[in-house]
């Protein structure tokens, strides 16, 4: 209990002192907050890109917080400086039984890209995934599908890096090597199977759209922008005129698109904006869509991907589906797996964010000599 004094002092001198507290908060949370911003950094600092020339609009910008945040896969990536040849060394080739492939390396650098290998593919399984349980004698044997497969696989790594420098190093010398798909799984994430048609209700065009699949980035475009884009090299990446009135027949005429191929080429575009995080005017400029003398760089790079990609599938992975198991094959059609932009992006602008896969491996990076630095 309070003095009596006190309490009639206090009824004759009213206070208001919701006022004063409500300020004296309200500043220290102001505190508060510059003090996580100056400690911490602001969370929705963004930084842009430039595409093109300034003041058109053409940049990208990106929240700093998604630029710091590391890709997950990178802290799992093996690698090992590899063993100068002082000349003279034993080959590969001469060691050991059926080299068909880096048979010219030495036994150190040989021995050491088959454990890097093991590492990016089959971390769980190691030797055995390619070679099975048997023998060292006896791992010159191609029983094993895994094996003849890889072979193929370390052949078009060579490829890429060695033929397709203006896609893989646009930027810098970064290549890429077996992990740069599989990130530690033997069977890559977001490879693509053949599914259409997918409306079994339906024939013709509408056929192949109007279904919510991955291959149409869950739209209801069509789903066979992959198989056709990514397979047929004299595939034309095209949408229909800006004209209302064009004289000749869709799909008869030569260079007069119809809407339908347009639809499909809106959901590769999709597809290719999902594989690298990306969004239209990374490519295009905004205001002159359709004008080639104003596309980015990133255009002409991520058609040479295209093409690229169509080489991989059409030379190297759709002639391997007789020597996959059926468990390996597609779904619908038991056809091979097939690779496309996600497949190494997987999301990010570039894979594993830029960094070089190739500098310690290059036996990868050519399929001649390599060359020791």
């Amino acid at each position: 209990m309070l003095p009596k004094w006190f309490n009639d002092w206090n009824r004759d001198n009213p206070t208001n002192i919701f006022g004063p507290a409500i300020l004296v908060g309200a500043l220290g949370g102001a505190v508060f907050v510059a003090i996580l911003l100056v400690t911490w950094g602001q969370p929705y600092a963004t930084t842009s890109m430039q595409t093109g020339p300034r003041g058109t609009g053409m940049s990208v910008p990106e929240f700093n917080v998604a630029l710091a945040t590391p890709d997950p896969t990178i802290d799992a990536y093996y690698t090992d400086s590899p063993v100068i040849p002082e000349g003279g060394e034993p080959l590969a080739k001469d060691i050991y039984q059926n080299v068909q492939v880096l048979g010219d390396l030495t036994e150190d650098n040989f021995n050491r890209l088959m454990l890097a290998m093991t590492q990016w593919v089959a971390p769980d399984q190691g030797c055995t995934y390619c070679h099975g349980d048997v023998a060292l004698e006896e791992y010159g044997k191609d029983d094993l599908y895994t094996k003849v497969v890889a072979r193929r696989m370390i052949q078009m790594t060579q490829n890429i890096n060695e033929n397709w420098d203006g896609h893989v190093n646009a930027v810098a010398e970064v290549g890429v090597n077996c992990y740069t798909c599989h990130r530690g799984e033997n069977v890559p994430s977001d490879i693509w199977f053949n599914i259409t048609p997918v409306n079994e209700a339906a024939g013709g065009w509408a056929a192949v759209q109007n279904r919510a699949t991955s291959l149409s980035q869950f739209t209801s475009l069509p789903s066979n922008a992959l198989e056709v884009y990514l397979t047929d090299p004299d595939s034309m990446v095209n949408v229909h005129d800006l004209e209302s009135r064009v004289a000749g027949v869709p799909g008869l005429t030569e260079d007069v698109a119809t809407i339908q191929k347009t639809e499909m080429t809106y959901s590769l575009m999709n597809y290719f904006s999902n594989s690298l995080g990306v969004n239209c005017v990374f490519c295009h400029n905004s205001r002159a869509f359709y004008d080639p003398s104003e596309f980015t760089p990133q255009w002409s790079i991520a058609q040479m991907g295209r093409q690229m990609v169509i080489e991989m599938n059409v030379d190297y992975l759709i002639p391997l589906q007789d020597t996959y198991p059926p468990e390996r094959l597609g779904p619908v059609y038991a056809d091979a797996p097939k690779v496309a932009c996600k497949t190494c992006h997987k999301g990010y602008q570039r894979p594993l964010q830029g960094m070089n896969v190739i500098a310690d491996w290059p036996e990868l990076a050519t399929t001649g000599a390599p060359v020791y630095e």
